[in-house]
């Protein structure tokens, strides 16, 4: 005999209510997590000046700063970026050389991270904007260019980062320039 209306109305209400408390339950550890990192994060004297980036929370400063850690061991950008997988590489063989793409051999959580800082630096910050829409003046038909730009600046962003972390300076829109 097929349950009633009523039995099959109470299931789903319980069923709800507890994946409700369950989503809460999760909300409740993500917050005491997020905590957590940001107190563990304040005891490291570069922090502030990576949180001064528009686009960059603690997640996202976290995510840079186990990164880069000391920030003197690079001695250039280029080293910043390849340890992050951020560098351009092309398939060349002996008579074609392939479009540069990225090298795709750093953290994928950092790629993540820098990507979604450039996203939101990008929509929500003039001086980003202002910069994003700049690289992208002239080239609006080009197929996946939104994307590659913010790519381009999520690389920007880290640079930005690392050099804020060796000076210890904060955030100035003048590093957009270039």
């Amino acid at each position: 005999m097929p349950p009633s209306a009523a039995v099959r109305t109470l299931s789903v209400t319980f069923e709800a209510k507890l994946l409700t408390d369950s989503l809460r339950q999760v909300q409740a550890m993500l917050r005491q997590i997020d905590a957590e990192i940001k107190d563990i994060c304040h005891g490291f004297p570069e922090i502030p000046c990576i949180l001064s980036i528009p686009g960059f929370g603690p997640g996202i400063s976290a995510t840079v700063l186990g990164m880069i850690g000391n920030p003197h061991r690079f001695e250039n950008t280029r080293q910043v970026l390849k340890t992050a997988g951020l560098d351009l590489s092309a398939e060349r063989s002996g008579k074609t050389e392939g479009a540069p793409v990225l090298s795709k051999r750093g953290n994928a959580h950092l790629h993540y991270a820098l990507y979604q800082a450039a996203l939101i630096a990008s929509t929500r910050n003039r001086h980003f904007m202002a910069y994003f829409t700049n690289k992208l003046n002239g080239r609006d038909r080009e197929k996946g260019i939104g994307t590659k730009m913010r790519v381009k600046l999520a690389a920007k962003m880290l640079v930005i980062a690392w050099t804020l972390m060796k000076r210890k300076e904060m955030f100035d829109p003048a590093h957009l320039t270039g």
